[in-house]
């Protein structure tokens, strides 16, 4: 069976938990990471010697980094769905995928960390306040190609989608005033109806 390594309120482990769920691929999760420890312990780095979650065991095959994980899952248990048979398609998701990770999870994490987990004594409202302002101008990027499809990886949900998808759920439900993004926030609505979704990336934000 399918084995996922990582914490349920990493939205790099949330990425891996939604793909797994919309492959309907069954999988065992194990607690590591955080809290959990486990990362720094020398079987764990002999499989991942980042020390890093996600990490995933499937079939012999050991493999870590969030994306390369949920394009794997989505290749071979996905495919012609997640995995789009057209190479054309699956370049739009490989874009999005890796934007999200290259533009959008440095100045995003600074706006998490501040605004969720970060005493109110001890946050730098000023580092919050300027991750605020570029989450927004980077997130106003997909709401323009959301206004011409409903999915970003195009009429279908497909890997293109899981991981914005994974962070767009923090960026709706923390308590912060986020500028309107119409067409940004009816693709959240859709994901939102999905149970794949509810299931894995729906957990508390903490």
């Amino acid at each position: 069976m399918l084995k996922i390594w990582g914490r349920i309120n990493s939205t790099n482990v949330r990425k891996v938990l939604w793909a797994a769920e919309e492959a309907g691929v069954a999988y065992e999760r194990l607690d590591a990471g955080g809290a959990y420890g486990l990362v720094n312990e020398a079987a764990y780095r002999a499989l991942n010697p980042n020390g890093l979650i996600p990490m995933i065991e499937d079939d012999g095959l050991v493999l870590w980094e969030s994306n390369a994980i949920v394009r794997y899952l989505a290749a071979r248990y996905a495919a012609g769905s997640l995995y789009p048979e057209s190479p054309v398609a699956r370049a739009e998701g490989d874009k999005w995928m890796d934007w999200a990770t290259s533009s959008l999870a440095t100045p995003f994490r600074d706006l998490f960390w501040g605004t969720l987990r970060t005493p109110p004594a001890e946050r730098n409202q000023a580092l919050i306040d300027a991750a605020l302002t570029r989450c927004g101008e980077l997130l106003a990027i997909p709401d323009r190609a959301l206004a011409e499809r409903p999915y970003l990886s195009g009429e279908a949900l497909a890997m293109g989608d899981i991981p914005l998808g994974c962070f767009a759920y923090a960026w709706f439900e923390m308590p912060i005033l986020r500028p309107e993004l119409p067409h940004l926030e009816a693709w959240y609505e859709r994901l939102t109806a999905r149970p794949a979704y509810r299931k894995a990336v729906m957990t508390a934000l903490t």
